[in-house]
């Protein structure tokens, strides 16, 4: 039996769309489109938070943090992915294959946290708007934010450490399009109850536990809006709020149906492919276009900041 330790020597091929040569090209154009409306959506939310004075709110520096994280996670993935696509060849070394795993979790976990860390937020301001600058100072908006991040590199290094330890008798093709934790446990040739475990416990704190702490927050901020008479300020809490929602909905969804079931469990291949391909490439793309095309605020202030560059340029 060959142990991992042996065969970190060796790299690794990532199977990817290969049951599909015909769609292959079509896989990358998409990814590659979905990947540049990542980088120029997110870096302007980035950008626009940072600028805008308007926008130095909790809320948009929680926003902000969501958008690094998806810039992150899809460049973690996406690139190695495309080269893999576009080239002769479907490897990646050892290395890169814990390097892309591990950051993977890391971010995806953070996301986790950072997401229930925001449900908070919109409860605060809709639930306590005359003590919400109070209650949501800046340091202790950093310190969520810091221990959202802590939180997901622990899981990470924990999970990461197990997986890579499983013993894999030689095999080397990894049936994804990158190395996500699923792909790799399959590739083990012996069953680990210890890591099924440490998974499930995982995925019960980062997943389930954030999610229903959402659906209160949400519960709760359903009470409140149905005793507003304010048509305009219900419409805006409406926007904020759905617009973190519809977020939620598509990330953790996909996320809890993948990382919640059985490591024995009989889902097609190429079902879970296309769904990993959903949210690890399609969901952060879309997170800019709902968070912006939901939200007057971040749409005032890009018109305030092109204006001022253009007044500037003409002077």
């Amino acid at each position: 039996m060959e142990t991992s330790n042996e065969s970190s020597t060796t790299d690794f091929i990532l199977l990817g769309f290969s049951n599909w040569p015909q769609l292959e090209h079509i896989i990358s154009g998409v990814v590659f489109i979905f990947y540049l409306v990542t980088l120029v959506g997110n870096t302007t939310i980035i950008l626009v938070s940072y600028l805008d004075t308007h926008l130095h709110t909790p809320m948009y520096f929680f926003l902000s943090n969501l958008s690094f994280l998806d810039l992150c996670y899809t460049t973690s993935i996406v690139p190695q992915m495309l080269m893999n696509l576009w080239g002769p060849k479907k490897s990646i070394t050892y290395g890169g294959c814990v390097l892309q795993f591990f950051f993977a979790l890391d971010l995806g976990a953070t996301e986790c946290l950072l997401l229930a860390v925001m449900a908070y937020d919109r409860y605060a301001a809709v639930c306590q708007p005359l003590h919400y600058t109070v209650i949501m100072h800046p340091q202790l908006c950093q310190k969520m934010v810091l221990t959202s991040w802590i939180g997901g590199l622990g899981s990470a290094l924990l999970l990461c450490s197990l997986t890579m330890k499983l013993p894999r008798c030689g095999q080397r093709e990894v049936d994804n399009f990158f190395c996500e934790m699923p792909a790799l446990i399959k590739m083990a040739c012996v069953y680990s109850k210890i890591l099924e475990v440490v998974v499930f416990t995982l995925g019960v704190i980062l997943l389930l536990v954030p999610l229903s702490l959402i659906l209160i927050s949400y519960g709760v901020i359903t009470q409140a809006v149905m005793r507003i008479k304010s048509a305009g300020r219900w419409h805006k809490i409406l926007n904020t709020c759905g617009s973190h929602l519809t977020v939620v909905t598509l990330f953790y969804g996909t996320t809890i149906y993948m990382y919640m079931k059985p490591q024995n469990n009989s889902t097609s291949l190429d079902e879970e492919k296309f769904l990993t391909l959903f949210y690890t490439i399609i969901t952060p793309s879309l997170n800019p276009l709902i968070y912006t095309l939901r939200n007057k605020d971040v749409k005032s202030a890009i018109k305030r900041i092109l204006c001022i560059k253009k007044w500037t340029g003409k002077s």
